[in-house]
């Protein structure tokens, strides 16, 4: 690819939702717009490298896309005996001047696609797989392979999540008052989701997905230029940067895991650790602290301890018992125990594991059997630590995970009793 190319593939993944979200604006009917929005885009690939670069790609893009739809719209409504209504209607001349000469919604079209990418009736799942598609501008084919389905398993469930946003009949409009915040968190929470599946994959041989990292750090930082008051968009925004400053360290040559403590951190991102660490100071002191201010202040103090063993751990653990209070939940729990068993020796963190495998509420995930593992290993218990790394083996499905697992399992070997 020349740099040409890659610079076109760039400006035409940043329009998309653009386009999507004014079509969608203008028209309505999400799932037959996200269609003609990715033939505007195919046809401009195919065009603009022999034609060269139109004075306003948007507007471009919108005309083209409109027309597809209209195309579309009058073979659907064909059927239904409504072709001449949809055969009158046109594109309105203010949609064709420079974002900059309009007025109005239009610069808060990525951000209501977003919303409705979203939508509560949705799972989790689709709501993932729907912003990808609509707003990264993944193809189905992409999405699948990020997720390891088969495509015509992400197809299905794409086609549905359209469906399903389409019979709902939701507006094409930013939602108010109490809703619109229910909505932006879920927002949140999606781009999350799919910035941590990038992180550390949750099956498959490679421990990172870094296309899906990046992708979420782009529709954040989107989410965030757009509501820059927004004390959770920016601190879900560092939190990101400040994780994903780590990657190039977290894999050796091979692709093993290589754990914090014994990462290079000469090889960290000192300009995402910055960019991040700005953020999160800045976010902090403004309105009410939420979750992902917490946690990326957590990563913030882990980014700056010159070394593993210069951590302030007594800092970590302070802000994980704050966070609990906000955001109670197992992962949260698990984490601060970890952090206390650094601050104050392993006993107290294998205490508050106990509590949380008592509960049963980590039982299946390896992470808890992974953390008891290590405590157990700093208590000089080889023979429970080699149990509980093998156990955490057998429950991730990551093959460098159970790599990483087993090793650590095996290095114990020669310590155990006779």
């Amino acid at each position: 690819m020349t740099d040409l190319d890659r610079w076109s593939t760039d400006l035409l993944r940043q329009l998309a939702p653009q386009v999507l979200g004014a079509v969608v604006r203008r028209y309505g009917h999400f799932d037959l717009a996200e269609d003609a929005t990715q033939e505007a885009l195919l046809a401009a690939a195919t065009r603009w490298p022999a034609d060269g670069l139109p004075d306003d790609p948007k507007a471009w893009l919108i005309r083209v896309a409109a027309r597809r739809l209209t195309d579309l719209l009058r073979a659907e409504q064909a059927r239904r005996r409504r072709e001449d209504k949809v055969a009158r209607w046109a594109l309105p001349e203010d949609w064709l001047a420079p974002a900059a000469d309009r007025t109005g919604p239009a610069a808060d079209d990525t951000l209501i696609l977003l919303y409705m990418c979203c939508h509560p009736s949705l799972s989790p799942a689709s709501q993932i797989a729907l912003t990808l598609r609509a707003v990264g501008g993944l193809s189905t084919a992409e999405i699948a392979r990020a997720f390891l389905v088969p495509e015509a398993t992400m197809t299905r469930r794409i086609t549905r999540a359209k469906q399903t946003v389409k019979d709902s009949g939701l507006p094409f409009a930013l939602p108010t008052g109490e809703a619109r915040t229910e909505r932006l968190g879920a927002v949140l929470h999606v781009l999350y989701l799919v910035f941590n599946e990038g992180y550390v994959g949750t099956s498959g041989s490679s421990l990172q997905r870094t296309d899906l990292a990046d992708e979420a750090i782009r529709l954040v930082r989107i989410v965030h230029r757009l509501l820059p008051g927004d004390g959770e968009a920016t601190g879900l925004l560092a939190l990101m940067l400040l994780t994903d400053a780590r990657s190039a360290a977290r894999t050796g040559p091979d692709g093993s895991l290589v754990p914090m403590a014994e990462q290079d951190r000469g090889r960290w991102d000192a300009a995402k650790i910055a960019e991040g660490v700005a953020l999160i100071t800045a976010a902090l002191p403004r309105g009410d602290t939420g979750p992902y201010q917490l946690q990326a202040a957590i990563a913030a103090v882990h980014d700056e301890a010159p070394t593993a063993g210069e951590t302030d751990w007594e800092d970590i653990a302070g802000l994980y018992g704050l966070l609990l209070r906000i955001a109670d939940n197992p992962v949260v729990r698990l984490n601060h125990a970890v952090a206390l068993a650094m601050a104050e020796g392993p006993e107290a963190g294998l205490a508050l594991l106990d509590a949380l495998d008592a509960e049963n509420l980590l039982g299946r995930d390896h992470r808890l059997h992974a953390a008891r593992a290590h405590l157990l290993e700093m208590t000089g218990d080889v023979k429970g630590a080699h149990e509980a790394y093998l156990t955490a083996a057998r429950l991730t499905a990551n093959f460098q995970q159970q790599r990483y697992l087993h090793a650590k399992a095996a290095a114990l070997d020669d310590e155990a009793p006779a």
